[in-house]
Parts: structure tokens; sequence; C-alpha cells
């Protein structure tokens, strides 16, 4: 096709060229074509290996928002170093990095993410023999300092029912939260019989499509009983859509970025700042610990794999400290 393509310019080129300008000309154009081809097969060749990563997470169990965070970060990735993944090397990964913080103008925290991903995707190529070995293996975590979120106090919690109270699916969804500590995710694909009013607990799927038990106080359960008796449709899902509804004239499931608006409206009606539904889990997890819940059994609650991460939502009370220092040390 290329031979073809150049014998085609050369033959309209023949009358206005000399014979040492066509030899340069067939050279230069053999240069750009080969090149041209070099690059769109490089550029099929990452794709492919994207895609088979991507196949690979979704196999695994991964969250549809982790595959897709996981494929945004790759194809920012593969478009950015404009060259084989294969042929990538440490420094080049370090560089990438560097450059990726100065644009996105992100924290360390955002871009260890992001080398997080990178290290999984090319110990995968390694595992799966399409590179000898991972240039990941010398760039190590990136430290970021540690910032304690804060949880809700009390007086808080007690303005945001305030101003939820008259919306009956509302102030369930925030009690549940508090309560239980689930996870967005987790909240909008319980279903009606997800959950056992009489005992007070919950059969949640979490991160890796992990099942495990959870609970809510009498509260929650009263609030939940209240907008129950509300709802006339048939759907299986626990918390539906107010307004939105289906061509079989259903109501549809609740959606994550609908309870995130919802809650960040409360925000601003209240004018708390950083009212978003993580934080109701970190609450939970800081009053469990507070009244004196094993960390482990609150790992349990949250669904962690590690406890680590438990230790990073939960904010013990520095009152709590210094009594037990007091009880303990003095």
């Amino acid at each position: 096709m290329n031979t073809e393509i150049i014998n085609a310019i050369k033959s309209k080129m023949a009358e206005e060229l000399l014979p040492e300008q066509m030899i340069k000309l067939e050279k230069v154009l053999t240069e750009v074509l080969e090149n041209k081809n070099n690059v769109e097969n490089c550029n099929k060749d990452n794709k492919n290996l994207v895609r088979q990563f991507i196949t690979a997470k979704q196999i695994e169990g991964c969250a549809i928002r982790t595959i897709e965070y996981y494929l945004s970060t790759l194809n920012f990735f593969v478009k950015t170093i404009n060259c084989s993944i294969r042929a990538v090397d440490t420094n080049k990964i370090r560089e990438y990095l560097i450059n990726y913080q100065k644009i996105n103008n992100c924290s360390n925290v955002t871009l260890d993410t992001v080398r997080r991903i990178l290290s999984s995707f090319y110990k995968w190529l390694e595992e799966e023999d399409f590179i000898l070995k991972s240039p990941m293996k010398r760039i190590h975590r990136i430290k970021a300092p540690t910032i304690l979120k804060p949880a809700f106090s009390d007086e808080q919690i007690e303005v945001i029912r305030k101003i939820v109270a008259p919306h009956r699916r509302n102030i369930a969804i925030i009690d549940i939260l508090l309560s239980s500590g689930i996870r967005v995710s987790e909240l909008v694909r319980l279903n009606r019989s997800s959950i056992n009013l009489n005992t007070r607990t919950c059969i949640v799927f979490g991160k890796g499509a992990k099942q495990r038990e959870t609970y809510f106080d009498v509260r929650t359960k009263i609030e939940l009983e209240n907008y129950l008796k509300t709802r006339k449709d048939k759907n299986r899902a626990l918390f539906v859509s107010l307004h939105r509804k289906s061509k079989h004239g259903t109501y549809t499931r609740l959606t994550v970025n609908s309870v995130e608006k919802m809650i960040r409206e409360i925000g601003h009606k209240t004018e708390i700042e950083n009212v978003h539904p993580h934080r109701f889990r970190r609450t939970m997890a800081t009053r469990a610990i507070d009244k004196g819940m094993p960390i482990e059994q609150v790992q349990v609650l949250l669904g962690h794999t590690k406890i680590d991460t438990t230790l990073r939502y939960a904010n013990v009370q520095q009152a709590n400290v210094r009594y037990s220092h007091q009880k303990y040390i003095c």
C-alpha cells in the first residue's frame, strides 16, 4: 500500500523535480508512512492491552465506579505518553507522575492513587507475560500528610435531621447511613428484602461483591417503617426516586449521584461545611470507638479488609484520650 502511494506521488512530481530531488522525496515519504503505520499499530496495541486489563478487573468483581476510574486513568496515561506501553521505563513513569501533578494540580493522595493504578496495570502486564519486568517496582508509595477529617457533632446531626424530617425517604436515608455506617453505593443497592425491621439488621453487598450483615438503631427502624408506608409501587428497591419513573410507570431505584446531590443540598440549607454521605460513615465509626467498641468489630461493621483503613475513618475524641491516659497511666 505504501509503495503504491509513493509511486503515485513520484509520477505526479516527475516533471517538477530533478532526479536527486526525486530520490530525496521517496526517502522522506517512506519514513513518514512507515512512522505513521508504527504509531497506528502502537495505539492499537495500547488500547488492546488496556481493554484486556479492564476485562480482567471486571471478572475479579471490581465495582463499576472503580472500573470507570481505572479506565479513565489509563486512557489519560496512554494518551499522554504517546508511545508503546511495553516500552515505558521507570524514569518515564516518574516524569509522567511529576507532570500529572503539575497539569492537574492534584494532591499527593490523588497522585498516589494514580501510582497504585499504574502499578496494578503493569503488574498484570508482567504476570500475563506482555512485558518482562514491571517498571513500577522501583516507584514506591507517595507520602502525603495525614489530615483528620472531622465527624459530625451531635448538634450538627440534630440540625440536619430537623431540616430533613418532613421528607420520609430522606430522613430514613440519613438515619440508616448514620446508624449502620454503610457506603452510599451499598445503600442504593438495598432491596426491601435486604432489611429485617424486627431484628434491625440488613444484608449489604460491599466492594468486590462481599456480603456482610450490618445493623441499625430503633430510630432508623421507625423512620424506615414510616417511609415504606408511603410506598405504593412494587419496585423491590428499598429507596426509589420520587420523580423519575420507568417506562412501566414505576419509580426507579435511587442512584448514588441522586443521594450525593440530596445530601449536598442539605449541607447548603444547614450551612454546615462538607456534608457528604461518607461523613456519616465516619461519624458512626468515631461514635462506636468513643463508646468503647473494639476496633476489630468496627472494622467488621464497615466492611474493611484492613484495620488500617478503619483507623483512618475513625477520629477518637481527644477528651476520651485524656480520660484514658488519666485512668491507665496516671
